[in-house]
């Protein structure tokens, strides 16, 4: 065992013997690259990134009439001048963040060590080493990953700022940029969020506050703790004294800062704010300050959304329902009123939008598109009888076999009533008759993306479609256009104000008018006549698995609406919750109190009041028997409920 240090020395000697000519190389390849990476810097860095415009910058979202209703983004203006600024406004950055700013060259090993003997004395972080050149190179040009790798880029960059740019230069880039908090980059959009000034106006006890805020911008934010802000500024000011930057006389008279905000506070999103953003986002370019962005939200019809689906749910107690959504919008596609749940401080998860939830029967729109586009009438006749659609080696018995709500067929029928009446049967025979590829082609061709399942319960509605594209498909129907594009942008051009078919509807989409009647006809004598308003009413009701949702998605005048409910955790609601009950009376309730504001739907006798009967909720409007004729027969006793009974499926591929 003696022998092993001397056996590890003479392999060090082997391996040094064999280094030791290639020494000065291998310095020389050091240097090198070293060079190479100060040449990258000098062809790549882009030094006035930190006066550049926020990547996402401040947009102010406001509804239809130009009220504001949201503030998103980082709120920049433009780069500051250190000659126009007063003395002790950059003097207060130097004193609390970087005392030897002027003297060291990037870095500052002496700020470093005394900053660890501060931190070890007070037995945790009170101070930081990083220079104000290192800041600058952190913010400006690195993330905020914490490693080794990145504070040795933070190094370099920082050595190769000093080089090229004056201190003033980096004072004026790094106050131009640094964050100090509530959303504002830069003193100047500092100065505006908080005391609604310029830096050049600045007091001194306001310039110690901003500088202390750099520290810590959410702890120290004075529109949330102005106490701290204000004790900051007080080490800020001391520390001024200290390095002369002030006199005694200075600190003592230094006024402390009152919050004296410039801007307006807004909320920062809402359903329909968060869903307009990335469009607002694309339509605008990065600049200084804050962006306007007018929306299509009408306001008036916003709150009759938000007011039908409180009080809808409010009601439904017992059904066992917890969330719902709404959207509408013109027949162009654009989006006047979105309700994404029915409180958005507890959740923002947007389920008008984001939500990818089973549109049930309201699905059979396309299908039918499909076996119109085929050649088929509303007149035609398919019979509703038990089937059974068998894959290759499937046994009788094993097969998928659609049921009928009722578990009733009706025999021969029009596709009219079938369509009216929502048989699961003839959607299922229509969609193999045609082709699944057929009904998937209308899907894509009414502007929804994402593909549909291949399996024939996809003809009732299994493939999960967000709640804001089943609307749009409506609104392709509605308009006689395809596809239409939901939007949220304010255009000057009005949009079209009825459901009548367009001059080149029959050249372009002859089928559109055969499905028009489809749709009526399920609101006038089918499981949507819970919804049927005085005025031509065209729509369709859906009801999933298990209920576990339910939807109503229609149109009249100039508005296009979907109603969904169910529950985030996609448990079954009460049997007796379908698509033509809560879900069609918050629709028309909606569509009456939102057209009769807009002077298009009267008020008559007949018209329902806005309020929810509880007890015709639990009517089975989904499962109403239509004669052959398609008039509306009385309803069993007690009333089934529609379900789709779809068997366990594999992964759609």
């Amino acid at each position: 065992m003696a022998s092993l240090p001397s056996a590890t020395a003479d392999i060090w000697a082997s391996i040094w013997s064999r280094i030791r000519p290639l020494r000065w190389w291998l310095l020389a390849g050091l240097a090198a690259a070293f060079a190479a990476l100060l040449a990258w810097l000098v062809a790549t860095a882009p030094l006035g990134r930190a006066l550049e415009p926020a990547k996402q910058p401040s947009l102010i979202i406001t509804d239809m009439n130009g009220k504001p209703i949201a503030r998103r983004g980082d709120y920049k203006e433009e780069p500051v001048a250190i000659a126009r600024l007063p003395a002790y406004v950059p003097a207060a950055f130097i004193a609390i963040e970087d005392r030897r700013f002027r003297d060291h060259l990037g870095i500052d090993p002496i700020g470093i060590f005394r900053a660890a003997v501060t931190n070890a004395k007070a037995g945790g972080v009170r101070q930081g080493g990083s220079t104000l050149t290192q800041q600058l190179a952190k913010t400006s040009f690195l993330s905020s990953e914490r490693s080794i790798k990145r504070k040795l880029q933070e190094i370099i960059i920082a050595l190769y700022l000093e080089a090229r740019l004056s201190k003033d230069e980096i004072l004026q880039n790094y106050l131009s940029s640094v964050y100090f908090g509530d959303g504002a980059y830069g003193i100047r959009a500092a100065a505006r969020t908080y005391f609604d000034k310029t830096p050049e106006q600045l007091a001194l006890g306001e310039a110690a506050l901003l500088a202390g805020l750099v520290q810590a911008p959410s702890r120290l934010a004075p529109s949330r703790h102005l106490d701290r802000a204000r004790a900051r500024a007080v080490q800020v000011l001391a520390a001024m004294a200290e390095t002369g930057a002030i006199t005694p006389a200075q600190l003592r008279s230094a006024r402390p800062a009152d919050y004296r905000p410039g801007r307006k506070v807004l909320p920062t999103g809402s359903y329909f704010a968060d869903w307009v953003l990335a469009e607002a986002r694309d339509a605008t370019a990065a600049d200084y300050g804050e962006t306007v962005v007018k929306t299509t939200l009408d306001p008036k019809l916003q709150r009759m959304a938000e007011d039908m689906i409180t009080d809808g749910l409010a009601r439904a107690r017992g059904l066992n329902v917890t969330q719902a959504a709404l959207v509408a919008m013109r027949l162009d596609g654009r989006v006047v009123a979105m309700v994404g749940g029915v409180d958005y401080q507890a959740s923002s998860f947007n389920r008008a939008s984001q939500a990818q939830r089973q549109p049930g029967s309201s699905f059979k729109l396309f299908v039918y598109l499909a076996a119109l586009e085929a050649g088929l009438t509303p007149g035609d006749t398919i019979v509703d009888e038990p089937i059974e659609i068998c894959e290759p080696g499937q046994q009788p018995g094993a097969c998928y076999a659609p049921k009928n709500d009722d578990l009733r067929f009706r025999g021969p029928i029009s596709l009219a009533t079938a369509f009216a009446a929502s048989s699961n049967i003839a959607a299922v025979k229509l969609a193999q008759q045609v082709g699944i590829k057929a009904v998937a082609a209308q899907v894509k061709k009414l502007g929804i993306t994402g593909g549909v399942s291949i399996y024939p319960a996809m003809a009732l509605g299994t493939t999960p479609i967000p709640l804001i594209d089943m609307t749009r498909a409506f609104a392709a129907v509605a308009s006689g256009r395809y596809p239409v594009r939901a939007t949220g942008l304010w255009r000057s051009d009005p949009p079209p104000e009825a459901v009548t078919p367009a001059e080149d509807t029959a050249a372009t989409w002859p089928v559109r008018t055969n499905m028009l009647q489809l749709l009526e006809t399920a609101v006038r004598n089918g499981t949507g006549n819970a919804a049927r308003l005085s005025m031509p009413t065209w729509g369709k009701t859906g009801t999933t698995q298990n209920h576990r949702d339910a939807l109503f998605i229609g149109f009249a005048g100039d508005l296009v609406v979907g109603v969904w409910v169910g529950n985030d955790d996609n448990s079954p609601m009460a049997a007796s919750l379908v698509g033509g009950g809560l879900p069609a009376r918050l629709w028309k309730g909606f569509m009456t109190a939102a057209l009769q504001a807009e002077g298009k739907l009267q008020r008559v006798a007949e018209v329902a009041p806005v309020t929810i009967d509880m007890e015709a909720l639990v009517l089975d409007a989904d499962s109403m028997e239509l004669n052959l004729d398609g008039t509306l027969a009385a309803p069993p006793e007690p009333p089934p409920a529609e379900t789709l009974p779809v068997p366990p499926e594999p992964p759609q591929p």
